[in-house]
């Protein structure tokens, strides 16, 4: 096992636990270290990518509220990199901590990743991916008269701004993020599917777009050539029938089985769903890969076999 490289992908229950105070979030980051390092103690390479949902919210959500002539606001991508560098720096201080602690001589570092796009995916002519704050319907049409921008009515709370969420093409940082982790540094990057960006004319354009972080963390797993992706989240395993009597965990699963459940419409659009297509994706790409979908607390065990639901070819 010593020597596997691993690209782990943090859900968001890893940062935020109820409150959005910075403590909270430092707090909630240090318990999820304390998982991260029984994974690096057993000699494993590791990066690591994360979600930014509710904290790239909160910094939009602050960026409108404060917004004039003297501190204009940010666009959503700047936004995106903000995220990624407070939470970066959370997660490295709780790394750093841990490692301390064990006494392991490795380093922590976090990047700021641009995640290539092609800005003539469909994707940007059916935005998806709800952002910012609640709007009454009224406000909402007042918003689309004097900006060009979608809005779209969210689960009966009102009315919020929709976003494209286009499939990842490159990520601009991976060479580096591939050299951090041969020489054995602990890689905290890609944060919330990274910033969205095109090239064009030698020139490097930000879009407002949100990147699905288990495509983008399935993207980077293939570029750094991992040999295990882990989609970390609330739940142990992957299921069928989830939530009913006829609930099943799913331990071993081959990617064919998996596509035929996707297809049955088991899994939902708008959580588990990207993680198996991810899942799937990964273990496709190279014979021997696997991926394992599991919760933070049984992290190790799956890695060990002994938890979670791991997709092989």
């Amino acid at each position: 096992m010593i020597g596997k490289r691993i690209v782990i992908a943090l859900g968001g229950n890893a940062i935020q636990s109820g409150s959005a105070t910075a403590i909270a979030q430092q707090q909630a980051l240090n318990q999820t270290a304390e998982q991260l390092i029984e994974i690096i103690k057993q000699g494993y390479q590791v990066a690591i990518t994360h979600g930014n949902g509710p904290q790239v919210g909160n910094i939009l959500l602050q960026q409108i509220q404060s917004d004039s002539e003297q501190t204009p606001s940010m666009p959503l991508d700047t936004c995106g990199a903000m995220s990624q560098g407070m939470i970066g720096y959370w997660l490295e201080n709780a790394l750093d901590e841990q490692l301390q602690k064990e006494g392991l001589d490795k380093e922590v570092a976090s990047i700021v990743t641009r995640v290539e796009v092609d800005p003539t995916d469909e994707a940007f002519r059916h935005p998806t991916k709800p952002i910012g704050p609640f709007y009454s319907e009224e406000g909402a049409k007042k918003q689309m008269q004097t900006d060009d921008v979608q809005f779209r009515e969210d689960a009966g709370r009102g009315f919020r701004k929709v976003v494209p969420s286009p499939q990842p093409v490159s990520i601009l940082e991976h060479a580096v993020i591939k050299s951090m982790v041969n020489n054995d540094t602990v890689v905290i990057s890609t944060g919330g599917g990274g910033v969205p960006v095109y090239r064009q004319d030698n020139k490097i354009f930000g879009l407002e777009a949100v990147i699905d972080k288990d495509f983008a963390s399935e993207t980077l797993a293939e570029l750094i050539q991992a040999d295990t992706l882990i989609i970390l989240t609330e739940v142990e395993h992957v299921y069928t029938n989830y939530n009913s009597p006829q609930q099943q965990a799913l331990h071993e699963v081959g990617v064919e089985e998996l596509k035929r459940f996707a297809e049955e419409g088991q899994f939902a659009a708008g959580s588990m769903l990207p993680k198996v297509r991810a899942a799937i994706a990964f273990a496709e790409s190279k014979l021997g890969r696997k991926c394992i979908i599991t919760s933070l607390n049984k992290a190790l065990e799956a890695i060990e076999g002994r938890a979670g639901t791991i997709v092989k070819a």
